[in-house]
């Protein structure tokens, strides 16, 4: 590659992602509701560039959660549903304290180590503001906590409902730093708390890391439909 080609893929890459911060704000603050057709000409047209790095911006804003592409008809703002992110959450909420409670006295070091590997590549994707990672490495993280729990029913339950979250963690990490900060912080205070044995103190954070993601995620949407 020259580097005269190199740097136009670089300033492509910086407006897509001015383009997505810029659309992103646009959704948070309501000024986009549910549902809306996120035209990519409209869009270009309004933030002055064209049509490519838009449609970059969208695929990145699908990754947080954020945007939905739908075949035939273009990228439109998510719809997020209260009732279902309280049942998703809630469920969560009561299975996986107790698989983390069987699990953790049969962790094994090179489970640890892995935990470590995974914590590592979570803080370096949330420093690089890449969401469309974190929903991915933040079920990786539960899973392995929970999977010498030897309940696989239960395990298999848990597994569907992290997958269904998934957009809805992306969306939650998105909304502040401090989410992305407070995050990185419960994970890595729940996998020491593994480390130390403390089950009971452990099983506490992570039913409080749940139910929090859970609290912001609704405040932010009752909020932005107020608007």
């Amino acid at each position: 590659m020259t580097t005269s080609a190199l740097a136009a893929g670089l300033a492509v890459t910086t407006v897509a992602e001015q383009a997505a911060d810029a659309i992103r704000r646009k959704i948070i603050a309501g000024e986009l509701p549910e549902g809306f057709q996120l035209r990519q000409d409209a869009l270009a047209a309004e933030l002055g560039i064209s049509r490519i790095p838009v449609r970059e911006a969208l695929v990145q804003l699908e990754g947080e959660g954020l945007v939905r592409i739908v075949p035939h008809k273009g990228a439109v703002v998510s719809e997020m549903s209260v009732a279902e992110i309280n049942e998703l959450f809630m469920l969560r909420v009561l299975l996986e304290p107790l698989l983390l409670k069987k699990s953790v006295p049969r962790l094994t070091p090179a489970d640890f180590a892995q935990l470590d590997t995974i914590l590592a590549e979570y803080k370096e994707e949330l420093h690089a503001q890449n969401p469309t990672r974190w929903g991915e490495l933040n079920t990786q993280v539960h899973n392995l906590l929970m999977s010498r729990a030897d309940q696989p029913r239960t395990a298999a339950i848990v597994t569907t409902l992290l997958q269904q979250t998934d957009r809805y963690t992306r969306l939650q990490l998105s909304l502040s730093a401090e989410s992305c900060q407070r995050a990185e912080e419960e994970h890595e205070e729940l996998v020491r708390l593994c480390k130390a044995g403390e089950v009971r103190a452990a099983a506490s954070l992570l039913k409080h890391h749940i139910e929090h993601a859970r609290a912001e995620l609704e405040k932010f949407i009752l909020s932005r439909r107020r608007k």
